[in-house]
Protein backbone atom coordinates (compact mmCIF):
# COMPACT_ATOMS: atom_id res chain seq x y z
CA UNK A 1 0.00 0.00 0.00
CA UNK A 2 1.67 3.41 -1.12
CA UNK A 3 2.23 6.53 1.90
CA UNK A 4 1.97 9.57 1.77
CA UNK A 5 2.58 11.76 4.81
CA UNK A 6 1.01 14.83 5.62
CA UNK A 7 2.67 17.71 7.23
CA UNK A 8 0.71 20.57 8.36
CA UNK A 9 -0.25 22.55 11.32
CA UNK A 10 -3.90 22.71 10.88
CA UNK A 11 -5.82 20.47 12.24
CA UNK A 12 -8.98 20.47 10.48
CA UNK A 13 -7.63 20.45 6.86
CA UNK A 14 -5.10 17.62 8.05
CA UNK A 15 -7.76 15.57 8.62
CA UNK A 16 -9.54 16.40 5.17
CA UNK A 17 -6.65 15.31 3.89
CA UNK A 18 -6.13 12.06 5.41
CA UNK A 19 -9.60 11.28 4.91
CA UNK A 20 -9.09 11.97 0.84
CA UNK A 21 -5.51 9.67 1.06
CA UNK A 22 -7.10 6.55 3.03
CA UNK A 23 -10.48 6.55 0.69
CA UNK A 24 -8.17 6.44 -2.52
CA UNK A 25 -6.34 3.48 -0.75
CA UNK A 26 -3.24 5.05 1.07
CA UNK A 27 -1.83 4.63 4.54
CA UNK A 28 -1.36 7.51 6.04
CA UNK A 29 1.48 9.63 8.49
CA UNK A 30 0.84 12.84 9.87
CA UNK A 31 3.22 15.43 11.11
CA UNK A 32 2.76 19.39 12.60
CA UNK A 33 6.53 20.23 12.12
CA UNK A 34 9.66 20.10 9.94
CA UNK A 35 11.32 17.91 12.98
CA UNK A 36 8.19 15.32 13.49
CA UNK A 37 7.88 15.21 9.29
CA UNK A 38 11.78 14.21 9.63
CA UNK A 39 11.81 11.67 11.92
CA UNK A 40 8.37 10.15 10.08
CA UNK A 41 10.09 10.54 6.77
CA UNK A 42 13.12 8.39 8.18
CA UNK A 43 11.07 5.47 9.60
CA UNK A 44 9.27 4.97 5.96
CA UNK A 45 9.61 7.42 3.00
CA UNK A 46 6.16 8.42 1.71
CA UNK A 47 5.19 7.97 -2.03
CA UNK A 48 3.67 11.71 -1.88
CA UNK A 49 4.61 14.39 0.43
CA UNK A 50 1.91 16.65 1.36
CA UNK A 51 3.57 19.96 3.01
CA UNK A 52 2.42 23.11 4.47
CA UNK A 53 4.83 26.17 2.82
CA UNK A 54 5.06 27.75 6.57
CA UNK A 55 5.50 25.30 9.53
CA UNK A 56 5.81 26.70 13.42
CA UNK A 57 9.84 25.61 12.79
CA UNK A 58 10.29 27.00 9.65
CA UNK A 59 10.20 26.08 6.46
CA UNK A 60 8.12 23.08 4.65
CA UNK A 61 10.88 23.32 1.44
CA UNK A 62 13.20 22.08 3.57
CA UNK A 63 11.46 18.59 3.26
CA UNK A 64 12.11 18.62 -0.45
CA UNK A 65 15.53 17.80 -0.08
CA UNK A 66 14.45 14.20 1.50
CA UNK A 67 11.83 13.75 -1.86
CA UNK A 68 13.73 11.75 -4.88
CA UNK A 69 11.47 11.90 -8.04
CA UNK A 70 13.93 9.36 -9.54
CA UNK A 71 12.76 6.86 -6.88
CA UNK A 72 9.31 7.68 -7.80
CA UNK A 73 8.47 10.21 -4.72
CA UNK A 74 6.11 13.09 -4.89
CA UNK A 75 5.82 16.39 -2.95
CA UNK A 76 3.28 19.14 -3.30
CA UNK A 77 3.19 22.37 -1.41
CA UNK A 78 -0.05 23.56 0.41
CA UNK A 79 -0.47 27.51 1.02
CA UNK A 80 -2.64 29.96 1.97
CA UNK A 81 -0.46 32.78 1.07
CA UNK A 82 0.84 32.60 -2.47
CA UNK A 83 3.87 34.02 -4.21
CA UNK A 84 6.10 33.67 -7.25
CA UNK A 85 9.17 33.33 -5.37
CA UNK A 86 7.87 30.87 -3.23
CA UNK A 87 5.65 28.81 -5.96
CA UNK A 88 9.23 29.04 -8.26
CA UNK A 89 11.28 27.82 -5.33
CA UNK A 90 9.42 25.07 -5.09
CA UNK A 91 9.40 23.69 -8.62
CA UNK A 92 12.72 24.23 -8.53
CA UNK A 93 13.33 21.69 -5.63
CA UNK A 94 11.07 19.07 -7.72
CA UNK A 95 7.49 19.79 -6.18
CA UNK A 96 4.89 18.10 -8.32
CA UNK A 97 2.32 21.13 -7.39
CA UNK A 98 1.96 24.15 -5.70
CA UNK A 99 -1.83 24.07 -4.07
CA UNK A 100 -3.48 27.16 -2.95
CA UNK A 101 -6.10 26.98 0.10
CA UNK A 102 -8.97 26.53 -0.23
CA UNK A 103 -7.91 23.21 -1.80
CA UNK A 104 -8.64 21.99 -5.01
CA UNK A 105 -9.75 18.40 -4.22
CA UNK A 106 -9.99 17.33 -7.95
CA UNK A 107 -6.00 17.97 -8.15
CA UNK A 108 -5.69 16.26 -5.03
CA UNK A 109 -6.78 13.03 -6.36
CA UNK A 110 -4.79 13.68 -9.68
CA UNK A 111 -1.90 13.64 -7.18
CA UNK A 112 -3.09 10.71 -5.30
CA UNK A 113 -3.54 8.73 -8.91
CA UNK A 114 -0.28 9.54 -10.10
CA UNK A 115 1.49 8.70 -6.52
CA UNK A 116 0.04 5.32 -6.77
CA UNK A 117 0.92 4.62 -10.21
CA UNK A 118 4.18 5.67 -9.68
CA UNK A 119 4.42 3.25 -6.52
CA UNK A 120 2.70 0.29 -8.57
CA UNK A 121 5.50 0.66 -11.47
CA UNK A 122 8.23 1.32 -8.88
CA UNK A 123 7.35 -2.40 -7.54
CA UNK A 124 6.78 -3.74 -11.22
CA UNK A 125 10.43 -2.51 -11.81
CA UNK A 126 11.86 -3.98 -8.33
CA UNK A 127 11.44 -7.56 -8.12
CA UNK A 128 12.80 -7.78 -4.75
CA UNK A 129 10.15 -5.63 -3.37
CA UNK A 130 7.33 -8.12 -3.84
CA UNK A 131 8.68 -10.77 -1.53
CA UNK A 132 9.24 -7.82 0.95
CA UNK A 133 6.41 -7.78 3.42
CA UNK A 134 4.17 -4.99 3.53
CA UNK A 135 4.32 -3.00 6.70
CA UNK A 136 2.49 0.27 6.08
CA UNK A 137 -1.27 0.57 6.79
CA UNK A 138 -0.31 3.15 9.55
CA UNK A 139 -3.40 5.83 10.69
CA UNK A 140 -2.60 7.52 14.01
CA UNK A 141 -1.94 5.04 16.42
CA UNK A 142 -3.85 2.38 14.47
CA UNK A 143 -2.78 -0.25 12.08
CA UNK A 144 -4.22 -2.31 9.72
CA UNK A 145 -5.13 -2.24 5.72
CA UNK A 146 -7.95 -4.37 5.33
CA UNK A 147 -10.69 -2.96 3.81
CA UNK A 148 -12.85 -3.04 7.24
CA UNK A 149 -9.84 -0.76 8.33
CA UNK A 150 -9.85 1.82 5.62
CA UNK A 151 -13.62 2.41 6.15
CA UNK A 152 -13.24 2.78 9.81
CA UNK A 153 -9.94 5.60 9.25
CA UNK A 154 -12.47 7.60 6.87
CA UNK A 155 -15.40 7.71 9.36
CA UNK A 156 -12.34 8.83 12.21
CA UNK A 157 -11.23 11.24 9.56
CA UNK A 158 -14.60 13.08 9.55
CA UNK A 159 -15.98 12.91 13.41
CA UNK A 160 -12.42 13.93 14.82
CA UNK A 161 -11.68 17.41 13.96
CA UNK A 162 -15.95 17.61 15.56
CA UNK A 163 -16.77 17.99 19.02
CA UNK A 164 -19.36 15.08 18.83
CA UNK A 165 -19.46 12.51 21.64
CA UNK A 166 -18.16 8.92 20.29
CA UNK A 167 -19.34 5.53 21.37
CA UNK A 168 -16.54 2.98 20.51
CA UNK A 169 -17.93 -0.73 19.93
CA UNK A 170 -16.19 -3.73 19.35
CA UNK A 171 -14.52 -7.25 21.11
CA UNK A 172 -12.24 -7.22 23.99
CA UNK A 173 -8.89 -6.23 22.55
CA UNK A 174 -9.87 -5.37 18.71
CA UNK A 175 -7.88 -1.81 19.74
CA UNK A 176 -11.02 0.64 21.17
CA UNK A 177 -8.44 2.56 23.05
CA UNK A 178 -5.81 3.09 20.60
CA UNK A 179 -9.22 4.25 18.09
CA UNK A 180 -9.55 6.57 20.64
CA UNK A 181 -6.57 8.23 20.92
CA UNK A 182 -6.52 8.44 17.36
CA UNK A 183 -9.32 10.26 17.51
CA UNK A 184 -8.11 12.87 19.95
CA UNK A 185 -4.52 13.09 18.10
CA UNK A 186 -6.51 14.19 15.03
CA UNK A 187 -8.73 16.54 17.23
CA UNK A 188 -8.67 20.00 17.44
CA UNK A 189 -7.74 19.23 21.27
CA UNK A 190 -4.76 16.92 20.36
CA UNK A 191 -2.28 19.43 22.75
CA UNK A 192 -4.27 19.12 26.12
CA UNK A 193 -4.57 15.39 27.86
CA UNK A 194 -5.80 12.56 26.94
CA UNK A 195 -6.55 10.40 29.75
CA UNK A 196 -8.47 6.54 29.79
CA UNK A 197 -10.19 5.30 32.49
CA UNK A 198 -10.85 1.48 32.87
CA UNK A 199 -14.26 1.66 34.28
CA UNK A 200 -14.46 -2.46 35.18
CA UNK A 201 -10.79 -1.81 36.65
CA UNK A 202 -11.60 0.46 39.72
CA UNK A 203 -13.73 -0.20 42.86
CA UNK A 204 -17.31 0.80 42.92
CA UNK A 205 -16.41 2.07 46.40
CA UNK A 206 -13.75 4.58 44.55
CA UNK A 207 -15.21 4.96 40.45
CA UNK A 208 -16.88 8.19 41.81
CA UNK A 209 -13.78 9.90 43.65
CA UNK A 210 -11.61 8.80 40.84
CA UNK A 211 -14.07 10.29 38.35
CA UNK A 212 -15.06 13.49 40.33
CA UNK A 213 -12.44 14.11 42.44
CA UNK A 214 -12.98 14.75 46.28
CA UNK A 215 -12.15 17.04 48.98
CA UNK A 216 -10.13 16.62 52.51
CA UNK A 217 -12.16 14.75 54.91
CA UNK A 218 -14.90 14.07 52.84
CA UNK A 219 -14.40 9.88 53.50
CA UNK A 220 -12.51 7.97 55.85
CA UNK A 221 -8.91 8.10 54.16
CA UNK A 222 -9.56 10.92 52.05
CA UNK A 223 -6.32 13.32 53.76
CA UNK A 224 -6.00 15.57 51.09
CA UNK A 225 -7.44 16.93 48.03
CA UNK A 226 -8.01 14.73 44.94
CA UNK A 227 -8.55 16.10 41.43
CA UNK A 228 -10.86 13.60 39.32
CA UNK A 229 -10.55 13.02 35.57
CA UNK A 230 -12.99 15.28 34.37
CA UNK A 231 -10.83 18.10 36.02
CA UNK A 232 -7.15 16.67 34.82
CA UNK A 233 -8.49 16.42 31.61
CA UNK A 234 -10.28 19.91 30.92
CA UNK A 235 -9.75 20.93 27.69
CA UNK A 236 -9.11 17.74 26.30
CA UNK A 237 -10.13 14.09 25.82
CA UNK A 238 -11.35 11.59 28.42
CA UNK A 239 -11.85 7.83 27.36
CA UNK A 240 -14.01 5.59 29.37
CA UNK A 241 -13.65 2.24 28.66
CA UNK A 242 -16.01 -0.33 29.33
CA UNK A 243 -19.21 2.18 30.35
CA UNK A 244 -21.20 -0.65 30.90
CA UNK A 245 -19.69 -1.85 34.08
CA UNK A 246 -20.06 1.72 35.32
CA UNK A 247 -22.20 1.86 38.73
CA UNK A 248 -25.97 3.08 37.31
CA UNK A 249 -26.10 5.51 40.23
CA UNK A 250 -23.02 6.99 38.62
CA UNK A 251 -24.31 7.52 35.33
CA UNK A 252 -26.68 9.79 36.27
CA UNK A 253 -24.32 12.45 37.60
CA UNK A 254 -21.48 11.43 34.16
CA UNK A 255 -24.88 12.16 32.18
CA UNK A 256 -25.55 16.17 33.87
CA UNK A 257 -21.40 16.28 33.28
CA UNK A 258 -21.93 15.79 29.96
CA UNK A 259 -25.41 18.09 29.37
CA UNK A 260 -23.78 20.80 31.64
CA UNK A 261 -20.34 20.57 31.48
CA UNK A 262 -20.77 21.03 36.02
CA UNK A 263 -19.67 18.49 38.08
CA UNK A 264 -19.05 18.30 42.16
CA UNK A 265 -15.91 17.01 43.98
CA UNK A 266 -17.27 14.42 46.72
CA UNK A 267 -17.27 16.66 50.02
CA UNK A 268 -17.75 20.04 48.27
CA UNK A 269 -21.30 22.09 47.46
CA UNK A 270 -19.23 24.11 45.07
CA UNK A 271 -20.02 23.68 41.38
CA UNK A 272 -16.71 23.12 38.89
CA UNK A 273 -16.69 23.49 34.95
CA UNK A 274 -14.78 21.44 32.34
CA UNK A 275 -14.20 21.18 29.21
CA UNK A 276 -13.90 17.40 27.92
CA UNK A 277 -14.73 15.68 25.01
CA UNK A 278 -16.09 11.96 26.04
CA UNK A 279 -15.07 8.97 24.02
CA UNK A 280 -16.75 5.93 25.43
CA UNK A 281 -16.19 2.05 24.62
CA UNK A 282 -18.01 -1.15 25.42
CA UNK A 283 -16.89 -4.62 24.30
CA UNK A 284 -21.08 -5.59 25.27
CA UNK A 285 -24.25 -4.72 22.91
CA UNK A 286 -25.07 -1.50 24.46
CA UNK A 287 -28.68 -2.50 24.02
CA UNK A 288 -28.26 -5.62 25.59
CA UNK A 289 -27.25 -3.49 28.53
CA UNK A 290 -29.63 -1.33 28.33
CA UNK A 291 -32.42 -3.70 28.73
CA UNK A 292 -30.71 -5.45 31.47
CA UNK A 293 -30.15 -2.54 33.37
CA UNK A 294 -26.10 -2.26 33.45
CA UNK A 295 -26.68 1.21 31.27
CA UNK A 296 -29.55 3.93 31.38
CA UNK A 297 -31.17 4.90 28.33
CA UNK A 298 -30.82 8.26 28.32
CA UNK A 299 -26.85 8.33 28.92
CA UNK A 300 -26.70 5.61 26.24
CA UNK A 301 -28.36 8.38 23.78
CA UNK A 302 -26.18 10.59 25.03
CA UNK A 303 -23.00 8.79 23.84
CA UNK A 304 -24.31 7.21 20.87
CA UNK A 305 -23.74 10.27 19.04
CA UNK A 306 -21.48 8.68 16.44
CA UNK A 307 -20.63 5.35 17.17
CA UNK A 308 -18.04 3.39 15.25
CA UNK A 309 -17.64 -0.89 15.31
CA UNK A 310 -14.10 -1.57 15.90
CA UNK A 311 -13.84 -4.96 13.73
CA UNK A 312 -12.71 -8.28 15.28
CA UNK A 313 -9.37 -9.63 13.65
CA UNK A 314 -10.99 -12.59 12.28
CA UNK A 315 -13.02 -10.16 10.60
CA UNK A 316 -9.10 -8.76 8.67
CA UNK A 317 -7.72 -11.55 8.42
CA UNK A 318 -5.12 -10.07 5.62
CA UNK A 319 -3.72 -7.57 8.28
CA UNK A 320 -2.71 -10.53 10.64
CA UNK A 321 0.83 -11.03 8.97
CA UNK A 322 1.22 -6.72 9.12
CA UNK A 323 0.69 -6.86 12.89
CA UNK A 324 2.67 -9.67 13.40
CA UNK A 325 5.97 -8.28 11.88
CA UNK A 326 4.76 -4.89 13.23
CA UNK A 327 5.13 -6.42 16.97
CA UNK A 328 8.39 -8.29 16.30
CA UNK A 329 9.99 -4.93 14.62
CA UNK A 330 9.01 -3.30 18.56
CA UNK A 331 10.27 -6.02 20.23
CA UNK A 332 13.40 -5.93 18.08
CA UNK A 333 13.89 -2.48 18.95
CA UNK A 334 13.04 -2.65 22.51
CA UNK A 335 16.06 -5.67 23.07
CA UNK A 336 18.21 -4.70 20.59
CA UNK A 337 17.60 -7.70 18.32
CA UNK A 338 17.41 -9.01 14.82
CA UNK A 339 14.81 -11.88 15.33
CA UNK A 340 12.50 -12.84 12.07
CA UNK A 341 9.42 -14.59 10.97
CA UNK A 342 10.13 -17.62 9.32
CA UNK A 343 8.26 -18.69 5.99
CA UNK A 344 6.31 -21.59 7.46
CA UNK A 345 5.06 -19.50 10.61
CA UNK A 346 2.89 -17.14 8.90
CA UNK A 347 0.35 -19.85 7.96
CA UNK A 348 -0.19 -20.99 11.35
CA UNK A 349 -1.03 -17.31 12.51
CA UNK A 350 -3.55 -17.56 9.70
CA UNK A 351 -5.18 -20.65 10.81
CA UNK A 352 -5.98 -19.52 13.99
CA UNK A 353 -9.04 -17.89 14.73
CA UNK A 354 -7.94 -15.07 17.66
CA UNK A 355 -10.17 -14.86 19.92
CA UNK A 356 -8.53 -12.36 22.15
CA UNK A 357 -8.14 -10.16 18.99
CA UNK A 358 -5.04 -8.42 18.40
CA UNK A 359 -4.37 -8.18 21.87
CA UNK A 360 -3.81 -11.56 21.79
CA UNK A 361 -1.73 -11.94 18.87
CA UNK A 362 0.50 -9.46 20.55
CA UNK A 363 0.64 -11.70 23.70
CA UNK A 364 2.03 -14.55 21.33
CA UNK A 365 4.04 -13.21 19.71
CA UNK A 366 5.55 -11.87 22.54
CA UNK A 367 5.80 -15.43 23.80
CA UNK A 368 7.13 -16.82 20.77
CA UNK A 369 9.90 -13.98 20.61
CA UNK A 370 10.72 -15.04 24.15
CA UNK A 371 11.08 -18.79 23.38
CA UNK A 372 13.27 -17.78 19.86
CA UNK A 373 16.91 -17.34 19.75
CA UNK A 374 16.83 -16.15 16.40
CA UNK A 375 14.37 -17.26 13.75
CA UNK A 376 10.39 -17.59 14.98
CA UNK A 377 9.32 -20.23 13.26
CA UNK A 378 5.88 -22.57 13.59
CA UNK A 379 7.27 -24.80 16.37
CA UNK A 380 7.78 -21.59 18.43
CA UNK A 381 3.95 -20.71 17.70
CA UNK A 382 2.57 -24.21 18.32
CA UNK A 383 2.31 -24.37 21.96
CA UNK A 384 0.62 -20.78 22.39
CA UNK A 385 -1.49 -21.74 19.05
CA UNK A 386 -2.54 -25.56 19.62
CA UNK A 387 -3.23 -25.03 23.02
CA UNK A 388 -6.42 -22.69 22.81
CA UNK A 389 -6.93 -25.04 18.77
CA UNK A 390 -10.82 -23.86 17.89
CA UNK A 391 -12.11 -27.62 18.59
CA UNK A 392 -11.22 -27.62 21.83
CA UNK A 393 -12.70 -24.21 22.72
CA UNK A 394 -16.44 -25.59 20.77
CA UNK A 395 -19.44 -24.56 22.92
CA UNK A 396 -22.83 -25.03 22.11
CA UNK A 397 -25.49 -22.34 22.71
CA UNK A 398 -29.24 -23.01 21.66
CA UNK A 399 -30.85 -20.08 19.37
CA UNK A 400 -32.32 -18.21 21.62
CA UNK A 401 -30.27 -18.06 24.31
CA UNK A 402 -29.91 -14.62 26.19
CA UNK A 403 -26.44 -12.85 25.51
CA UNK A 404 -26.01 -12.38 29.67
CA UNK A 405 -26.54 -16.40 29.81
CA UNK A 406 -24.43 -17.14 26.82
CA UNK A 407 -21.78 -14.50 28.61
CA UNK A 408 -21.63 -16.46 31.52
CA UNK A 409 -21.09 -19.84 29.70
CA UNK A 410 -18.07 -18.38 28.08
CA UNK A 411 -16.51 -17.49 30.86
CA UNK A 412 -17.35 -20.84 32.42
CA UNK A 413 -16.04 -22.35 29.91
CA UNK A 414 -13.03 -20.36 29.22
CA UNK A 415 -12.11 -20.52 33.24
CA UNK A 416 -12.23 -24.31 32.68
CA UNK A 417 -10.03 -24.40 29.79
CA UNK A 418 -7.33 -22.62 31.17
CA UNK A 419 -7.73 -24.78 34.85
CA UNK A 420 -9.34 -22.45 36.65
CA UNK A 421 -6.22 -19.42 36.42
CA UNK A 422 -8.14 -16.59 36.22
CA UNK A 423 -5.39 -14.53 35.48
CA UNK A 424 -4.44 -16.58 32.15
CA UNK A 425 -8.68 -16.44 31.63
CA UNK A 426 -8.75 -12.62 31.35
CA UNK A 427 -6.33 -12.94 28.85
CA UNK A 428 -7.76 -15.32 26.93
CA UNK A 429 -11.03 -13.72 27.30
CA UNK A 430 -9.62 -10.34 26.29
CA UNK A 431 -10.99 -8.37 29.15
CA UNK A 432 -9.46 -6.71 32.49
CA UNK A 433 -8.86 -9.32 35.71
CA UNK A 434 -10.83 -6.78 37.71
CA UNK A 435 -13.57 -7.10 35.37
CA UNK A 436 -13.61 -10.92 35.43
CA UNK A 437 -13.91 -10.60 39.33
CA UNK A 438 -16.84 -8.59 38.81
CA UNK A 439 -18.78 -10.59 36.66
CA UNK A 440 -17.96 -13.77 38.60
CA UNK A 441 -19.21 -11.87 41.30
CA UNK A 442 -22.60 -11.36 39.53
CA UNK A 443 -22.90 -15.11 39.09
CA UNK A 444 -21.90 -15.54 42.56
CA UNK A 445 -18.76 -17.54 41.92
CA UNK A 446 -16.04 -15.49 43.12
CA UNK A 447 -13.86 -17.24 45.05
CA UNK A 448 -10.35 -16.14 46.85
CA UNK A 449 -7.95 -16.77 44.79
CA UNK A 450 -5.12 -18.84 45.39
CA UNK A 451 -3.38 -19.64 41.76
CA UNK A 452 -0.35 -18.35 41.17
CA UNK A 453 -0.05 -15.06 39.21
Amino acid sequence: MPHVLIVDSDVIARNALMGACAAEGFSVALASSLRDAQIQIMRHRPALLLVELMLPDGSGLDLLHDIDPRTGGLAAVLTERASVESAVEAMRLGAADYLIRPLDYLRVKSLLGKAMRNAEQLRLETPTLRQAPVRVGHFGQMLGAAPVMKKLYSHIARVAPTEATVLLLGESGTGKELAAQTIHDMSLRHKAPFLPVNCGAISPQLIESEIFGHEKGSFTGADRQHKGYFERANGGTLFLDEITEMPVELQVKLLRVLESGAFMRIGSNQELETDVRVIAASNRDPEQAVSEGKLRLDLYHRLNVFPLLIPPLRERAADIELLARSFLDEFNAAHDTNKFLTEDALPSLGQYHWPGNVRELRNYMQRAFILSDRAIDSVALAPALTSHAPGGLTLAIPVGTSLAEADRKLIFATLEMCGGVKKRAADVLGISLKTLYNRLEEYGACQVDTEPA
